[in-house]
């Protein structure tokens, strides 16, 4: 159900990390500080303060923040809304060769950066993502860290838009 921006100023904490506790992956705390940036203008100014709850932390909490997110193409248990955009990017369906090449990449990133490999996947394709894994892999750590917060906004920007009126 879609809130308006004056249900949600009005909404207790509780309440508040109910609805949008999930838009950031398995992090409600996110939500819970971010409720004490109320009130609220509209959805933008909303996600501009979870945003800087997350630039906020230092970087070993934006690490466990991001080592929250799931594998891509995984079958591992993930958030409702990360089923349902790996699934809209056709990762549900990956062949068995698919599967095993999206195993190795992810295994091969998490290796060399310590976190899953994060995309708005709603932007992509399976072969967009694949190349995407290419260039990535050969990034600096810092600027991975930065390219998965990056991602994570546009990923949580659109859930939290179609949660807002």
């Amino acid at each position: 159900m879609p809130y308006s921006i004056d249900e949600i100023n009005q909404m207790s904490q509780e309440a508040f990390v109910e609805a949008f506790g999930k838009i950031f992956e398995e992090t409600p705390a996110i939500a819970r500080q971010a409720w004490e940036r109320r009130p609220f203008s509209d959805a933008p100014h909303l996600h501009q303060q979870m945003l800087k709850v997350v630039n906020e932390m230092d970087q070993e909490h934006q690490l466990i923040f991001i080592r929250a997110h799931p594998d891509l193409g995984s079958k591992a248990k993930m958030a409702e809304a990360s089923v349902q955009e790996q699934t809209d990017a056709g990762l549900d369906r990956l062949t068995p060769e698919e599967y095993q090449r999206f195993q190795q990449l992810n295994q091969t990133y998490k290796d060399q950066f310590g976190f899953p490999f994060i995309i708005a996947v709603k932007n992509h394709t399976k072969d967009s993502i694949l190349e995407a894994f290419r260039q990535r892999l050969n990034n600096s750590f810092d600027t991975e860290i930065q390219q998965a917060l990056s991602e994570i906004s546009q990923i949580t920007q659109r859930r939290l838009f179609a949660l807002v009126t």
